[in-house]
């Protein structure tokens, strides 16, 4: 099916939908990578406005991704829920965009509708939508999860403390850990990405943090991100695993370049529910995606990079995860170039996981070619926080000195919770307090001494 739209007194033809929703794209140079960009601004504005026009039934019969070929695709449409969709199902892309930013798009509506909604349709709206729409109709979204505390709660924000070091040092680590801890960090997750994969290495890293969390009664839970076939071998010899980790993206091939497939990831969702480790919860998953993913692994299909994303959030919404955040600008600037197009492509992953009902978190970062820098991630950082973005990651210093980017510091989830007014997941927040931390009577309040127990443990570090 072909698309027409005149503009200028040009008449534009999309041969396809996956054509249609690439040239709709606001410009990134991932997808001038790939050959699937619009040609130029007046070509992108055609695109947008015939993909206004476009209704939303026609996501479930035109596929960017064969369905007899993919099983990503599969998944999107065999679990498709008819009976959530049908509130929206007469209206057309712009017409959804429009109901999305009325009364009656409220955070009731948008929760039942999720399981209706998908990935490309998410996309699709999104790419209509300025930055301010993006904000608004994301703060708009609440998905709760739990484990060891509750992640997601409305005028909440968590982190994800990430101690990483590049030789997996026990010593280094745990002065990351406490470091974080004093800020106020680590409720989402304490999560190491280790310097190797070997089974040996990850179970002393899980033992590890299984040791900090239990010594110190911290209500939250640890991640190794290893890949999913290793954390299960570490659930089989009885390791303390909480939650199980896996990179995924948005189509097939893309996966099994990763080394996985949707029965994999099964299997490593019944083997973290086997051990039912959770105390408030048991959603035990824990994943990260990307734009440009399915690109670098030349697995795209020539569709662009952003409604693949979005397909990545389907395989995510599978499995209840605890946590799902895209690492924005970590693949490099041959994907997404600069400050302006990291800014957008983080608010478009936010807005389209949330809509579809997953608890997305992001990893405000770029890597130290791209043209951005920090002031561009505190823009970011501010928008998400006044989007509802379930949670960030906290890093010493801004610098992952293991995986070589810069992303967001201890300190800058101090700034976001401050200045907008939000606190931590509530039960890490009453153990803050608890343990001094925090002051007791006062909202985020560093306390000015360091807590004794941490004072000795940072001596035995010493």
């Amino acid at each position: 099916m072909s698309y027409l739209q005149t503009v200028g007194g040009h008449r534009y033809v999309f041969e396809t939908l996956k054509v249609l929703m690439a040239k709709a794209t606001p410009a990134r140079s991932g997808d001038y990578l790939a050959g699937v960009a619009a040609g130029d601004d007046e070509e992108r504005v055609a695109a947008q406005m015939a993909l206004a026009d476009v209704p939303l039934p026609v996501f479930l019969s035109e596929h960017v991704v064969p369905y007899e070929t993919d099983e990503v695709t599969r998944l999107i449409i065999d679990d498709h829920d008819a009976k959530a969709f049908s509130v929206v199902s007469h209206l057309t892309v712009g017409g959804f965009r429009d109901w999305l930013l009325s009364d009656a798009a409220t955070e009731t509506s948008l929760a039942a509708l999720a399981p209706g909604l998908t990935p490309e349709m998410v996309a699709a709206v999104s790419k209509i939508c300025r930055v301010q729409d993006l904000v608004l109709i994301s703060q708009k979204c609440r998905v709760v999860t739990k484990f060891r505390n509750t992640i997601g709660l409305k005028g909440r924000l968590s982190t994800r403390l990430q101690p990483n070091h590049p030789t997996d040092d026990p010593t280094g680590i745990a002065a990351s850990i406490v470091d974080g801890l004093m800020y106020g960090n680590g409720d989402a997750v304490i999560g190491i990405n280790p310097a190797t994969d070997s089974i040996a290495a990850v179970t002393t890293l899980i033992e590890m943090l299984h040791e900090v969390i239990t010594r110190y009664n911290i209500p939250t839970q640890s991640c190794v991100l290893t890949h999913v076939t290793t954390s299960i071998e570490a659930i089989n010899r009885r390791a303390p695993l909480d939650l199980v980790f896996q990179s995924i993206a948005g189509t097939q091939a893309a996966n099994s370049s990763f080394g996985i497939n949707l029965a994999l990831l099964k299997e490593g969702y019944d083997a973290a529910q086997s051990l039912q480790r959770g105390t408030v919860g048991n959603n035990a998953m824990y994943f990260e995606t990307g734009q440009g993913s399915a690109l670098s692994a030349n697995a795209h299909h020539d569709v662009d990079q952003q409604t693949l994303e979005a397909r990545a959030y389907a395989v995510a919404r599978k499995f209840r995860p605890l946590l799902v955040n895209t690492v924005v600008g970590f693949i490099g600037p041959e994907y997404l170039y600069d400050g302006k197009q990291i800014i957008r492509a983080g608010l478009e992953d936010h807005f389209c996981g949330k809509l579809l009902g997953v608890p997305m978190g992001c990893d405000i970062c770029y890597t130290n070619h791209a043209e951005a820098d920090q002031n561009d991630m505190d823009t970011l950082l501010t928008l998400l926080g006044v989007s509802g973005i379930t949670f960030i990651m906290g890093i010493p210093g801004s610098d992952d000195i293991m995986l070589n980017y810069q992303t967001t510091s201890f300190h800058d989830a101090l700034y976001a919770r401050k200045v907008l007014g939000l606190k931590p997941a509530p039960e890490f927040e009453a153990w803050l307090h608890q343990a001094g931390i925090f002051e007791d009577g006062a909202d985020l309040k560093l306390a000015d001494t360091l807590p004794k127990p941490f004072q000795r443990a940072l001596a035995h570090l010493h």
